[in-house]
């Protein structure tokens, strides 16, 4: 096998594919990337057993006279040499012991091959009726719903994102027992059959840095065990998490006591300031109180000092509210809402706190405050 390539063109690709692979592996093949030539192109495939990452070049982009065949390679050795080496044509050519040889005009690395049939089977085969998205709105979603999973290996089922299909609605839920983001969109086409899978937050992030910046369509294959994505030269495949999401739809109050409309970049900022005096043992702890309209946040390290911050609301009744929760939290879900104000909606001290952008009733945002009232 050899043949010739534009370097910006083979680095383009395998910085797709390196995503699949993981340092980590005990088994050294699957830390590696398959090469596989073939009349119509080039196919690069990583896997780490839990996603897996095709790539194809087009022969249109490789020069004539190359000869087909596949080799495996350390992922991490090709993708150094080629993102250091000049941009110019590249020359692998297969040799016998197993050997690769990488070449320039002055440069030349010579790297060993692993076993071709010890690199897993990718069943990356299409499903029946697939669901169609734009990248734009997959990953607009990932933004504003994947921040809120778990990171903690104790609960599996909430370290994913939860993507349920009932009829042509799809809503995506995400969770970490301490706070929830939901976000609800309109499908073209309704599904025949109502889908609940779980899919690990981790893959869907690596997915979101495979999108292009242009618009293009994403095809969506889901099986019992997988998830498949199909969009331009590249397909990804995610395991799915083998549990039960949490019912959450009761967790999301329809009813308020107070709902109070504020600026977002000015709420922001105040909180930018006051969590200055919040710290993560205390689990960022900070303090609202509303009076009136005017709402005062306060928060303290009594060995340092204390902060308080005085800011003008909207609302909606005369009710008050004493409520404490974590800065962190309420700062990562107004940093998603694209909107020139937010409404914070109370049921007491000890209930949920709904963060929402008022002309936008499809992503809710849920924090659960901490008790210190």
């Amino acid at each position: 096998m050899n043949f010739k390539i534009k370097k910006e063109v083979l680095f383009q690709h395998l910085n797709y594919v390196i995503k699949g692979i993981s340092n980590k592996n005990i088994r050294p093949i699957l830390n590696c990337i398959k090469f596989d030539l073939k009349q119509e192109g080039l196919y690069l495939s990583s896997t780490d057993n839990d996603i897996a990452i095709r790539t194809f070049i087009n022969n249109k982009n490789i020069e004539e006279d190359y000869n087909c065949g596949k080799f495996v390679v350390s992922g991490k050795y090709i993708y150094d040499i080629v993102r250091k080496l000049p941009n110019e044509i590249i020359s692998i050519e297969e040799v016998m012991d197993s050997k690769i040889f990488i070449s320039t005009a002055n440069s030349s690395f010579s790297l060993n091959c692993n076993n071709v049939d010890e690199f897993p089977n990718l069943e990356l085969n299409d499903s029946k009726n697939p669901i169609i998205l734009s990248n734009k709105v997959l990953k607009n979603i990932f933004n504003q719903i994947t921040f809120a999973a778990s990171t903690s290996g104790i609960k599996p089922e909430i370290t994913g994102m939860n993507f349920k299909i009932s009829k042509n609605i799809l809503e995506c839920t995400a969770t970490d027992s301490y706070r929830l983001a939901r976000k609800k969109i309109v499908l073209e086409k309704a599904v025949d059959e109502e889908i609940n899978i779980i899919i690990p937050t981790k893959n869907l992030i690596e997915l979101s840095k495979l999108f292009s910046d242009e618009e293009e369509n994403v095809e969506i294959h889901i099986f019992n065990n997988k998830v498949i994505f199909k969009f331009g030269t590249i397909i990804m495949l995610s395991r799915i998490i083998n549990a039960t999401y949490p019912d959450v739809s009761r967790l999301i109050p329809t009813e308020f006591l107070l709902t109070i409309s504020v600026s977002t970049a000015d709420f922001y900022a105040l909180l930018d300031r006051v969590s200055l005096f919040s710290t993560e043992e205390e689990k960022n702890t900070i303090k609202l109180e509303c009076n009136g309209n005017t709402v005062i946040v306060t928060s303290n390290i009594p060995e340092i000092g204390n902060v308080e911050e005085k800011i003008e609301v909207e609302k909606n009744n005369n009710q008050n509210i004493k409520i404490a929760f974590s800065s962190k939290y309420m700062m990562e879900a107004i940093r998603v809402l694209d909107c020139e104000k937010i409404e914070l909606s109370f049921n007491g001290e000890i209930k949920p706190i709904i963060i929402k952008n008022p002309e936008d009733e499809n992503l809710v945002q849920l924090i659960v405050p901490i008790k210190t009232y």
